[in-house]
């Protein structure tokens, strides 16, 4: 089969189409037929090597798992003896990152509980770029942040692909939502239902002297002290992606806060479940979330695709499509 592959860690550069041996799946696995893969900054991260703590567990001087690519959507072609749920020809979208990887190819073998039943009426495409993004997005409101009707809710990268996710679903929980991110994204943030928009170059959301009972920050660059004076009484503040540094002060200092005020800071731990792939599943089928999708690339182009992603300026997800034409 085709295959991105990559041996040593850099720029998408190092990036090489190549014909790999196609896996066969284990007692517990089935084999998906790759149709659409999405691109997460944890991917762009481990092709880089960093931060270095990627490599304690992607490979110290070398990649241990060689296809990139977690987030998956295609058809079930084999199962193992093992598998109780999965069918073969059954149209499925997973996140594999706990599994090995892997999705930037024609194929993959994948744990049966990796994966779930593609919503319906979502095409391949779409599907890939819901799996990590989005369960992301809601394990954001779901273990730190609860919302309710109301709430007044800052999301900051609220224009990438975790964050147009974030929007929607402070949306359908009732929340009045500000999305912050650059002035490109600005559209896109309205287009999902962000009740107000900042350009974080010209405006610095943290002295405007709004205070906010939610801040979800996907792109944080700011002190706790900025985030701990915006938040309202018993408001919250979750980071979910920023430098390494601020994620090590925000565990410590964002305790040390918690434990001494009405204000609550930590750092979200992300965690695959196949549960909250069911459930976005019911709010994909009646599109009252739908994946916001920048651009789409081939297969052969995933290096061209990961240096766009690199600018940080996409808009939501992009997309790499797998066919057989190379």
């Amino acid at each position: 089969m085709k295959a991105i592959v990559y041996e040593r860690y850099g720029s998408p550069d190092v990036l090489e189409l190549k014909e790999v041996e196609k896996p066969t799946p284990k007692d517990y696995e089935v084999l998906v037929k790759i149709y659409a893969a999405s691109i997460n900054s944890w991917d762009f991260d481990l092709l880089r090597g960093v931060p270095f703590l990627n490599r304690l567990f992607g490979g110290l001087l070398k990649p241990k798992h060689k296809i990139l690519g977690a987030d998956v959507a295609g058809r079930v072609e084999a199962v193992g003896k093992d598998v109780k749920i999965l069918k073969v020809g059954d149209e499925v979208y997973g996140d594999l990152c706990k599994s090995g990887w892997g999705a930037f190819a024609e194929y993959v073998s994948a744990p049966e509980d990796a994966l779930a039943k593609k919503p319906a009426g979502l095409t391949f495409e779409e599907a890939a770029a819901v799996p990590q993004a989005a369960v992301i997005a809601l394990q954001g409101f779901q273990d730190k942040g609860q919302v309710y009707e109301g709430q007044k809710v800052l999301i900051n990268g609220a224009g990438g692909g975790a964050g147009t996710f974030s929007v929607q679903l402070a949306k359908l929980f009732g929340a009045k939502v500000t999305g912050v991110d650059s002035v490109g994204k600005l559209d896109t943030m309205r287009s999902i239902g962000a009740d107000a928009v900042i350009d974080y170059t010209k405006v610095d959301y943290t002295k405007t002297g709004e205070r906010y009972d939610l801040i979800i920050d996907h792109a944080a660059y700011h002190s706790i002290s900025d985030y701990r004076r915006v938040l309202n009484p018993k408001g919250i503040f979750t980071l979910v992606g920023g430098s390494t540094v601020l994620v090590f002060k925000t565990i410590f200092f964002g305790l040390l806060i918690s434990m001494v005020s009405n204000k609550k800071m930590g750092v979200q731990i992300y965690k695959p479940k196949k549960k909250d792939l069911d459930f976005l599943r019911e709010k994909l089928e009646t599109g009252k979330l739908k994946p916001v999708i920048d651009k789409t690339y081939p297969l052969n182009e995933t290096s061209k695709a990961l240096r766009y992603f690199g600018t940080g300026d996409v808009k939501g997800k992009l997309v790499i499509t797998i066919g057989n034409d190379f």
